[in-house]
């Protein structure tokens, strides 16, 4: 079986590739789910009271060597520096602020999600004589920024404006969170709200399908 190389994708840069020179040796999930403990009268054990789920980690250690090259390692680095900093194109809808992009890690038939990384350190450990670093060890944390469920842009239609998208409410999703989640500010809920006439936009349904209209 031929060797499949990971890489991973800047999905707000039109699918940019930024290979790894080595596949990882191991990678790890992490999922937390909030709970609220709910006092009974009279009970020694709490009611557990489901409050929200929380983001999925990935988290792995990448390395990196171009000893035998003899070039500066920091080529293929630098490429992942950049994807925790902000581009001023991908601008909030409220604040006109850049942000870094989001990504996705790949490896053949490995699942994903889309991500963003929240944390990075480099570690140099071989150098040419001329202080030039070959050799580096990345530990790269990503975090899931959309939860499975959310349905892509549909094609517009002639005539028929800016896409919107389908979002499918999953248990403990809020307006509100979900309305951080795709324009990057909750203070946008009422967006939401008012395209799907909720009449509580406290109590979602879950398997509820709600319209996303573009931001404003």
């Amino acid at each position: 079986m031929a060797l499949v190389k990971a890489y991973i994708t800047n999905l707000d840069a039109g699918g940019e590739r930024i290979e790894c020179l080595f596949n990882p040796s191991e990678y790890t999930f992490t999922k937390s789910n909030r709970w609220e403990a709910v006092k009974i009268m009279g009970g020694d054990v709490p009611m557990p009271k489901f409050t929200g789920g929380g983001a999925m980690t990935l988290k792995m250690q990448l390395f990196f060597d171009t000893y035998e090259k003899g070039t500066d390692v920091r080529k293929y680095t630098d490429k992942l520096l950049k994807l925790m900093s902000v581009d001023p194109n991908l601008k909030n809808a409220k604040t006109k602020k850049g942000r870094p992009p989001r990504c996705m890690f790949n490896w053949g038939q490995m699942w994903s999600f889309k991500a963003i990384i929240t944390q990075m350190s480099q570690k140099f450990t071989l150098f040419l004589e001329d202080g030039t670093p070959v050799r580096a060890t990345v530990d790269v944390t990503f975090q899931q920024v959309e939860q499975e469920g959310t349905y892509p842009p549909q094609n517009p239609t002639s005539g028929g404006g800016p896409a919107r998208k389908h979002r499918l409410v999953r248990p403990g999703d809020r307006i509100d969170w979900i309305a951080y989640e795709e324009y990057g500010d909750s203070s946008l809920w009422r967006l939401i709200a008012d395209e799907n006439d909720l009449e509580n936009p406290l109590q979602l349904t879950p398997g509820q399908v709600l319209v996303i209209v573009p931001p404003p």
